[in-house]
C-alpha cells in the first residue's frame, strides 16, 4: 500500500469513528485512489481533461496515452485535432511499443442519425518489450474506469486487427 492511499485509509477510518460523514470531494478522491492503487499506476489530471474535452466539447479526436515506467504515470502522448482522422491516429501508434489509444467515431445510421460511439483501443504490438506488454495489459482496466463514457474496446497486436472497416463493423 502507498503513502498516498494509506493516508486516505486513515482519513476514512477517522470519519468512521467520528460518525461523521466526509465531503464529497473526499469520498471521490478516496474511490479514484483505491482503484489505481490497485493497479499500481497513476492517471494524470491531463489524461481526464483531454478525455472529457474529447467527450463534451469534440475538441479532440483521438487521443494516445502512454505509461512512464519511472514514474509509473499514465500521460498524454498525442493529441488529434477535430480536423484529423483515423489514419492520423493509426500513423501516431509507435511499431515497437505498447500504447492507449480513444478514438471518437462519428457515423450516420441508416435511419439518417448521427451518432457518435468513442473506441478505446489497447495497442500492444508483437515487436514491443514483454515487459511493456505485460505493463499495459495489468493497468489497462484502472484507466478505462478513469474514462468513463467509452462504448466499445479494441485490443490489437498489428495494425489490420484495428483497421477503420473493424472500427466501422462494431459501431454498427
Amino acid at each position: 500500500m502507498s503513502f498516498q492511499s494509506s493516508n486516505l485509509y486513515i482519513r476514512r477510518l477517522e470519519y468512521r469513528t467520528l460518525n461523521i460523514r466526509p465531503p464529497l470531494t473526499t469520498i471521490f478522491t478516496m474511490a479514484m485512489a483505491f482503484k489505481m492503487a490497485t493497479t499500481g499506476m497513476w492517471v494524470t489530471e491531463e489524461c481526464k481533461s483531454s478525455f472529457m474535452e474529447m467527450k463534451w466539447k469534440k475538441v479532440h479526436r483521438f487521443i494516445v496515452f502512454k505509461i512512464d515506467e519511472g514514474s509509473r504515470l499514465v500521460t498524454v502522448d498525442k493529441v488529434g485535432g477535430p480536423g484529423e482522422g483515423y489514419d492520423e491516429l493509426a500513423a501516431s501508434l509507435p511499431d515497437d511499443d505498447c500504447r492507449y489509444a480513444v478514438f471518437d467515431f462519428d457515423f450516420v445510421t441508416v435511419d439518417n442519425c448521427r451518432k457518435s460511439k468513442i473506441f478505446f483501443i489497447a495497442w500492444s504490438p508483437t515487436a514491443s518489450r514483454i515487459r511493456a506488454k505485460m505493463l499495459y495489459a495489468t493497468s489497462k482496466d484502472g484507466l478505462r474506469r478513469v474514462l468513463d463514457g467509452i462504448h466499445y474496446e479494441v485490443q490489437a497486436t498489428d495494425p489490420t486487427e484495428m483497421g477503420f472497416d473493424v472500427i466501422k463493423d462494431r459501431a454498427k
